[in-house]
């Protein structure tokens, strides 16, 4: 971990009414993954709209043992990346561990070098989510994939040959690891039940860019035409409609104004309707969205499904913005079962849930009161902070370094917004 971005906690006074502008940065889910889809052709990339976040820094180590060139330009969000003639094949554990994005080097190194060996990522405690998508869309591709000590061993020693893929189940990861590999397999690959969300474009963008023939994306099928070879791009990641949302539902649940430039409301239409349903004033404006809440939020049911539905990765802050609403509210996860590991933090903090199954019956409160709680993964952290704001007294959440995956300078942000929010050792 960097020094940059240290185990220390947050401590969040409450009473904070949000009112100001943020700018949001590149996509977390999609820059990783456009960062991966580098090693499918010799030369220099460059990034721009790169979030400082640590996710990015683990992504660029890990792209650095593997013989790449790093350079990073904080103060333009870009990162340049010089990939080798002959990159490495092997992923090591102590980096993949922490970055559960990893996983989507096995599809670029497959189809580059006939062989990959990545272990098993780690990332965020969410529940099971098998990689048994992934590697048997490459199987269908024609490699061979086996698990052994701990590590996904991939080969195609001949190289890869189109093949009709249908998905179980719309996997982000397995859509764009079975999508980059079909660039360069000889014939045509159709994937049916892809992924559509906003990230799997941009990656799908950013691979024809660099020459790869790729139709439907952001509908449920696929069509790839396999290309000889790839070439170096440019590129500019697509704003974070997650952090776009956490924003939103910031606003809402303190109260507040907040303006967020440089995010794009089309990519959140559920979320925001839900917001509206909860009270908020939600207003385009032309760099992105205002969200306005004049007084307590309602209650809103949300059920939790692949893009367009509602995304997982905002079920905390619904269920956060719930447990202060005047009502009762019904969320479902659809997704991720371990999503509900942080309500017992938010109980904690006096909040009413109960948790059945893959559902959570939410009786909103007036308010919410201090404890120290712990953050398992990048949203329930921010979650939590955002509870400590309607919180009374001071709430310390242990676990900050989760926010900084995913959430550039979080606690300046906030403070820029009026949010009393400091970190502490």
């Amino acid at each position: 971990m960097s020094e940059r971005f240290s185990r220390d906690r947050f401590a969040v006074e409450g009473g904070a009414k949000l009112v100001g502008e943020v700018t949001v940065t590149g996509a977390k889910n999609s820059v990783l993954k456009l960062m991966a889809v580098t090693l499918m052709a010799p030369g220099r990339f460059t990034i721009q709209n790169v979030p400082d976040i640590a996710d990015v820094t683990m992504m660029a180590e890990l792209l650095s043992r593997l013989g790449c060139k790093i350079e990073r330009d904080l103060t333009r969000s870009s990162i340049t990346i010089t990939v080798p003639e002959e990159p490495g094949h092997r992923a090591e554990y102590e980096l993949v561990r922490k970055l559960r994005a990893s996983i989507n080097v096995l599809g670029p190194l497959v189809a580059r070098l006939g062989r990959a060996e990545v272990a098993l990522p780690g990332g965020d405690a969410i529940g099971s989510r098998g990689l048994d998508f992934h590697t048997q869309g490459l199987v269908d591709l024609g490699a061979t994939a086996r698990n052994e000590h701990g590590y996904i061993i991939a080969e195609a020693p001949h190289g890869l040959t189109g093949a009709h893929i249908e998905l179980e189940f719309p996997s982000v990861g397995a859509t764009e690891n079975i999508m980059t590999a079909a660039t360069l397999a000889r014939g045509v690959t159709t994937i049916d039940n892809a992924a559509r969300e906003p990230d799997v474009v941009d990656v799908g963008n950013f691979l024809n860019a660099m020459g790869a023939q790729i139709e439907g994306l952001g509908t449920p099928t696929l069509t790839i035409r396999g290309v000889a070879a790839l070439h170096p791009a440019d590129h500019s990641a697509i704003p974070d409609r997650i952090v776009t949302g956490t924003w939103a539902f910031a606003a809402a649940m303190t109260q507040g104004d907040i303006a967020i430039h440089g995010a794009r409301p089309h990519d959140l239409e559920l979320p925001l309707e839900k917001l509206v349903s909860a009270g908020a004033v939600i207003t385009t404006i032309p760099d992105g969205v205002r969200v306005t809440m004049s007084r307590r939020p309602s209650a809103i049911d949300v059920s939790t499904l692949p893009y367009p539905g509602f995304p997982t990765d905002l079920q905390p802050f619904v269920i956060t913005l719930n447990s202060i609403a005047d009502g009762n509210a019904l969320v479902t996860e659809n997704v991720f079962e371990g999503r509900f590991m942080f309500v017992n933090e938010l109980v904690r903090l006096g909040a009413q849930i109960r948790v059945d199954g893959h559902h959570a019956a939410i009786t909103g409160v007036s308010r919410l009161s201090s404890a120290p709680v712990v953050a398992s993964d990048i949203r329930a952290g921010a979650g939590l902070v955002l509870a400590g704001l309607v919180a009374e007294g001071t709430t310390f959440v242990e676990g900050a370094y989760h926010v900084d995956r995913g959430y550039p300078k979080f606690a300046e942000q906030l403070t820029a917004l009026g949010a009393r929010v400091s970190r502490v050792d």
